[in-house]
């Protein structure tokens, strides 16, 4: 038999033998490094199964979403890890660093509730969402990381390079600690990681995030991340993946380098309209809207900045075809456009993701516009005011037109809940 059809029934008796106990997980753990100091902040658990020792992770998440069994995966995998640090004695000062998957849809098992519980007050656990389709299902994406904060984790967003879903996503899951790939610190970058180098520095300036470099190997790749801004380090120059040692060295208060795990008190609004609360809104015609709501559209077409575009129409005939074929430009051109509307459903133009409305729903009196972007942060919010004995130009709306990163960023998110999963 030609090896790679051996390598490949392999690899299919490999990943079936660990869909068949997904609780036969064993972890390894990773340090990571405080790198002004070389002490080991905590340890990244990474998954393992010891009897397929050269599986691929990626492969089995993806049989496992395939089969519809990645829920069972992903909370087998977290309940491992936690169980682990628990059995070795993980000092209190340290980190534990869990993967999670992004669209894990369903609550905690029995097991992970017990395990969660047990280390509660025994070290701080760091969830880390993996790179594999951020934006496949963005508002399953957001429960997971509210569902985390909630618990008191603190959140990572994990791999990011060039990909267009990492540094979209950065505004909307807001993480405590942004990890780097290793592309970005094994060499140096070229255009289009220098823009997301400059996008995570921007992010880190204006949020307190902490920057964590992946794939530190050698001296070289050590300056490196120092000049991209890392605080943090992981990889082979520190340590390789094993069994977490019995004596780490650690320093007092080393998790002060963190900034404290963000609290669900900011601004999660249902609609955006709700922001209406906070700003003042003022009064124009529709025509007057309209005008605002293409400079934003206009912005998205000339930009070289990736936008997460979302809009609101109110009901599908404002989404003309003209209309359509802008947005479907635009869907080629940034990581996340979407419409949202009356009669529209989950793909109303080519590339568009989309949603309907109940057309009962009070949210049908909105028109808005939001775009987010890596500099660039722009929102149109309006209210219909319900006038009928006018021309349709001249129709009033109550409207905040605002370029506020925190307000902005609100607004899109509580629209991002609403879409439709790819």
């Amino acid at each position: 038999m030609p090896d790679d059809a051996v390598r490949e029934r392999s690899s299919h008796e490999a990943i079936s033998s660990v869909l068949a106990d997904v609780n036969a997980v064993r972890p390894v753990f990773q340090p990571v490094i405080e790198l002004a100091t070389g002490t080991v902040l905590g340890y990244e658990a990474l998954a393992r199964w010891p009897e397929w020792p050269l599986l691929d992770l990626d492969s089995v998440f993806s049989t496992a979403a395939d089969l519809g069994v990645v829920d069972d995966l992903d909370w087998a995998c977290r309940t491992g890890a936690v169980d682990a640090a628990l059995a070795a004695g993980m000092a209190q000062e340290l980190c534990l660093f869990v993967n999670v998957e992004p669209h894990t849809a369903t609550g905690p098992t029995d097991a992970a509730k017990r395990a969660f519980a047990a280390a509660e007050g025994r070290f701080s656990v760091v969830l880390e969402l993996t790179e594999r389709s951020l934006l496949a299902d963005p508002a399953v994406l957001l429960a997971v990381v509210a569902d985390g904060r909630r618990a008191g984790c603190r959140i990572a967003l994990d791999d990011i390079s060039v990909h267009p879903d990492t540094v979209t996503m950065l505004e909307f899951v807001a993480p405590d600690i942004i990890k780097l790939d290793r592309s970005l610190v094994q060499r140096d970058p070229n255009r289009a990681q220098a823009r997301v180098i400059a996008a995570v520095r921007a992010h880190s300036e204006a949020t307190g995030a902490t920057v964590l470099a992946e794939g530190i190997e050698n001296d070289e790749h050590l300056a490196r991340a120092h000049s991209l801004g890392a605080v943090l380090g992981q990889g082979w120059l520190f340590g390789r993946p094993g069994p977490l040692p019995e004596s780490v060295r650690t320093a007092p208060g080393a998790l002060s380098i963190l900034s404290e795990p963000v609290a669900n008190s900011g601004l999660v609004p249902n609609m955006p309209s709700d922001l209406f609360e906070l700003v003042a809104p003022s009064i124009g015609t529709k025509a007057f809207i309209r005008a605002i709501s293409r400079q934003i559209e206009d912005h998205a077409r000339d930009t070289n900045d990736s936008l997460a575009l979302i809009s609101t129409f109110q009901h599908s005939r404002w989404f003309s075809p003209s209309v359509a074929e802008q947005y479907a430009l635009l869907a080629t051109k940034h990581a996340f456009v979407a419409a949202v509307g009356v009669g529209l459903g989950g793909e109303p133009a080519p590339g568009v993701r989309g949603a309907d409305l109940d057309p009962t729903e009070e949210f049908t009196r909105e028109w808005t516009i939001t775009a987010v972007g890596q500099h660039y942060f722009s929102a149109l919010i309006a209210r219909d005011l319900g006038d009928t004995d006018c021309a349709d130009a001249d129709r009033r709306f109550e409207f905040v037109h605002t370029h506020n990163r925190q307000l902005v960023v609100a607004a899109a998110r509580s629209l991002m809940r609403r879409i439709i999963p790819m």
